[in-house]
């Protein structure tokens, strides 16, 4: 049996908002797992929903940078959040997210291409860590186009221009004006950022989360003691009710908390005279599913000195 810390039962509650004794029983019944344990007390109807895991356990930055119909966001990884204060490392991220732009997002490519400086972005993030004195990694990038339209970059509560933990990117194609583009994107940027969508259609929902959750509700579902056609019908309800909370174009719009985000984008369309079309987006979370190895300090220290704790 795994030891239930203080710490591990409070995590729990911040993700599934259940009560402490609650948390530390599903924590013992899962033999401490805290992925698991959040689906244990889901199924015992003591966590409303699924949150999802944007622990921002690795430190560093992400990037946006956009030019016309098209934007790049990137992710760079420290140990620290100072790092991400250090102006070296901003800009760093800043001249790669415009390398992104330009040169496309397969990150292994990137690190050959050349920085402003004459060096290769590999050589640059080397000489980072070197001169920094932490390890520093490229984790992700994304590039998002149109044809005709614009792609909008959002940073919420941004260290600097176009850096922050949280950056976003909506592309809308369409011929309408940036008049009506930008203020447009930009609010649904703010949505994405606060709602966190899993995909732009329910049927782009990754299998393998839709799977999980069929299996939570219908262990919740077998509790209620209903027949199994009845049974069945509520598993298949709370699977379609997950994939509208979660898909952003039925999602509802955190302006109003009433109107799905693709009727917003389709009015926005009717009052311009033309169609625009919420073609994709990206969300990057500064160290999102990174989960940063626990320590601690004392002892690290004891060790340091020589001293059994």
């Amino acid at each position: 049996m795994a030891q239930i810390t203080a710490a591990a039962v409070k995590e729990l509650r911040e993700r599934s908002g259940a009560g402490m004794m609650d948390c530390k029983k599903a924590l013992n019944e899962t033999d401490g797992d805290l992925e698991a344990a959040v689906d244990w007390l889901r199924t015992k109807g003591l966590a409303t929903a699924a949150k999802k895991s944007s622990r921002t356990a690795a430190e560093g930055l992400v990037g946006v940078a956009v030019a016309g119909p098209k934007g790049a966001a990137v992710e760079v990884n420290s140990e620290t959040d100072f790092v991400a204060k250090n102006e070296q490392f901003q800009n760093f991220v800043n001249e790669l997210t415009q390398i992104a732009l330009a040169e496309g997002d397969d990150v292994e490519a990137l690190k050959g291409a050349k920085m402003p400086s004459g060096k290769t972005v590999e050589e640059a993030l080397t000489n980072n860590i070197a001169t920094i004195g932490e390890n520093q990694s490229i984790r992700r990038a994304k590039v998002l186009e149109v044809s005709q339209g614009a792609v909008i970059p959002y940073v919420h509560n941004a260290a600097a221009p176009g850096l922050g933990k949280i950056g976003v990117l909506v592309a809308l194609e369409s011929d309408a004006g940036v008049d009506v583009l930008e203020p447009l994107g930009k609010q649904l940027a703010m949505h994405i950022a606060a709602a966190f969508p899993l995909a732009l259609n329910a049927e782009d929902l990754d299998p393998e989360v839709l799977e999980r959750e069929r299996q939570i509700a219908t262990e919740k579902a077998q509790d209620s003691g209903k027949p199994a056609d009845i049974i069945a019908k509520m598993v298949e309800g709370g699977i379609k009710k997950f994939a509208k909370e979660n898909a952003l174009l039925s999602q509802l719009f955190v302006m109003d908390n009433k109107t799905p985000v693709a009727d917003v984008v389709a009015k926005a369309g009717k009052d311009a005279g033309t169609t625009i079309t919420l073609k994709d987006y990206v969300r990057f979370q500064l160290g999102e599913g990174i989960e940063k190895e626990e320590s601690d300090f004392a002892a690290e220290v004891a060790a340091t000195a020589g001293v059994k704790k």
